[in-house]
């Protein structure tokens, strides 16, 4: 690993000039002269003399270095059977002249906006519009429930709302406007005007406020780039918070650039012209960071894909995206893996395209459980890279680093701690564990540029949630831990270790053991209360396609296994058969909600869960037992 050491070793020796040396890949107005700013630690800052724009970045300067022909944008969206592509410059044109009908609203530098778009072109050029002329955006998920938007409208303050008259998915469409008119009925604060892009599934009757965006946007005059401090933000992302009230999770315009920027080439190996697939959400982190701002800051092509590419009966979606786009690399989550194992166990679907162009797959989101590495291993013939990061920290904290220094895979370990990540596993006591010990995973400060600098009008709750529980230390609430040569091990949130007769155990260990067995597509491990244990753990499976097994058999076969992989001490005895697990709608499964049914609380149904129904189903297996 010599490539890799030497740079992760000069990344925590030398910050300053590390980091230096990656903001040349950038342009800047005012070029930085120092990279970290410790004046108000642990509120560190990223190059403080800086002065950029994003939206430059993006777009502008791939145009003026002769790249204007080249694609930078494909919309795919078989939901209304539309292919569309926009060059850089003709992206160009459309987020200038967005972000001046944005300054015709009287929009400016540091003015919010919140963007409650589907997955859209127009989602691509409200970000960008609002980076231009210095405008924080806050996107909103398409179709979030009135609660959980008017909380962010009261948080955020915004002066503009953009959205789409609906949402289309596979099965229904989802009309927006009722859901914005319920949500400023809950909130005092009120925006100027809402911006409707009308779709024809279901156009919204626009009022007094309301603007249709071609009305808004044809004829505006473009509006030239804003010159902006690296340390103003960029945008504003929330997250659900322990107290109920959500987290604005802040990034800012430099270090989210350069990290970004530096991250495509060392982490993904992607460069200029290649083309680059996350098949993610714009509402979530991965959707800012992967399918907006960092394949156009490197002049990648980003593939946009409206319409959920894992479903009944469709399980080549996926593998026809890549064919017919010619996809280089591809980033989604574990739980679409499992979800295309189970609908075809045998990859037919695959077998039906030609793949040659695709070179690697990335894996972050969930906990990739060894099984479906394999799985996806075998089936593709590719390298399939494990990697973990947060909405907190923008960018991988642990990963395989293909453009440094390819390494050698390990099921159900994500590689390498990244450069700029300084990854310390911590007892209780905050003590450094060694080698094989499980404990809290924690970042030494001061992270590396890119991830938060703090949250929304709450420093002290950045400072409380975060950086409390251990001195000069980022409290992740992952659990995990390093093995004898450096890769680290997630192993799931610290909520997820439960404590049994005194033994604290990891149900991602025993997720792992479920996930081996050759009927099981998917599972959860959730941890349930014992009057004598304190806590057992309960598994929770779905079969594949097809499998046909006794169920009295499968649940003796999977004790077993546990038994046999982690020890009696796990005290593994209750498995559950269920067609389907609860999952919010980036994929991860809802173990938290599934452990308060199974321990009796009355849980309410998430606003962020897929499909309720799945949750119904199972609250009557964690209640019955059966």
């Amino acid at each position: 690993m010599g490539a890799y050491s030497d740079s992760y070793q000069r990344s925590l020796d030398d910050p300053e000039g590390f980091w230096l040396e990656a903001a040349r890949a950038v342009d800047w107005t005012r070029e930085p002269t120092r990279a970290l700013d410790t004046s108000n630690a642990p509120l560190y800052r990223w190059f403080p003399d800086g002065e950029l724009n994003t939206s430059y970045n993006a777009l502008d300067r791939h145009v003026e270095n002769g790249r204007g022909d080249q694609v930078a944008l494909i919309w795919d969206s078989p939901v209304t059977g539309t292919i569309r592509r926009y060059t850089y410059s003709e992206l160009l044109d459309e987020v200038a002249r967005f972000a001046g009908a944005l300054a015709g609203l009287g929009v400016t530098k540091g003015d919010r906006v919140i963007i409650y778009l589907p997955m859209v072109p127009e989602a691509v050029i409200a970000m960008l519009g609002c980076a231009r002329i210095g405008a924080v955006h806050s996107v909103v998920f398409g179709g979030f429930a009135p609660k959980e938007l008017a909380a962010r409208i009261s948080d955020a303050q915004p002066k503009v709302i953009v959205a789409a008259s609906c949402g289309i998915e596979p099965t229904r469409v989802v009309e927006y406007q009722p859901i914005i008119q319920a949500a400023l009925a809950i909130t005092a604060h009120q925006p100027d005007k809402v911006v409707f892009l009308q779709r024809d599934a279901a156009p919204a009757e626009l009022g007094e406020r309301d603007i249709d965006w071609h009305a808004f946007v044809d004829g505006a005059e473009p509006a030239a780039p804003v010159p902006m401090a690296a340390t103003d933000p960029l945008y504003v992302l929330y997250t659900s918070g322990t107290t109920g009230k959500p987290k604005g999770v802040v990034r800012d315009t430099g270090g989210h650039a350069v990290a970004l920027t530096w991250s495509m080439g060392a982490i993904y190996d992607i460069g200029p012209g290649d083309v680059w697939w996350t098949a993610s959400d714009v509402g979530w982190v991965v959707g800012h960071s992967y399918i907006v701002y960092a394949p156009l800051l490197i002049g990648a092509t980003s593939v946009l894909y409206e319409g959920k590419p894992v479903g009944t009966p469709d399980a080549g979606a996926f593998w026809r995206v890549i064919a017919d786009h010619g996809v280089k690399a591809l980033f989604t989550a574990p739980t679409a893996l499992r979800a295309i194992k189970k609908l075809d166990p045998d990859a037919l679907e695959l077998k039906k395209y030609d793949l040659t162009k695709f070179l690697t797959l990335f894996l972050a989101g969930e906990r990739l459980d060894p099984e479906t590495y394999r799985w996806a291993h075998e089936k593709l013939g590719t390298p399939v890279i494990d990697h973990w990061w947060q909405t907190e920290t923008g960018w991988a904290i642990s990963a395989n680093p293909r453009g440094i220094e390819p390494m050698q895979v390990k099921p159900g370990s994500s590689t390498m701690p990244v450069p700029g990540w300084d990854v310390r596993i911590l007892d209780p006591d905050g003590a450094e564990l060694p080698a094989g010990g499980e404990g809290a995973i924690a970042l030494k400060l001061p992270l590396p540029p890119g991830s938060l600098p703090t949250l929304w009008g709450d420093d002290r709750r950045y400072l409380k949630e975060y950086l409390s529980t251990y001195v000069g230390y980022y409290l992740t609430g992952d659990s995990g831990y390093r093995d004898e040569d450096g890769y680290l091990f997630v192993m799931g949130r610290t909520d997820d270790v439960i404590n049994v007769a005194g033994h604290r155990l990891s149900t991602g260990s025993m997720e792992a053991v479920l996930a081996s067995h050759p009927a099981v597509a998917e599972c959860a491990v959730i941890g349930v209360k014992d009057q004598l244990k304190g806590q057992v753990p309960r598994g929770i499976v779905v079969l594949k396609a097809g499998v046909d097994i006794d169920e009295d058999t499968l649940r003796a076969e999977l004790v077993a296994l546990v038994r046999s992989d982690i020890g009696p001490v796990a005290a593994f005895r209750d498995v559950s058969v269920v067609d389907g697990l609860p999952k919010t709608r980036s994929g991860k499964i809802l173990r938290k909600t599934m452990r308060g049914i199974a321990d009796g609380r009355d849980e309410p149904v998430p606003s962020t869960i897929e499909d309720a129904s799945v949750l119904d189903a199972l609250r009557a297996v964690l209640v019955t037992g059966n």
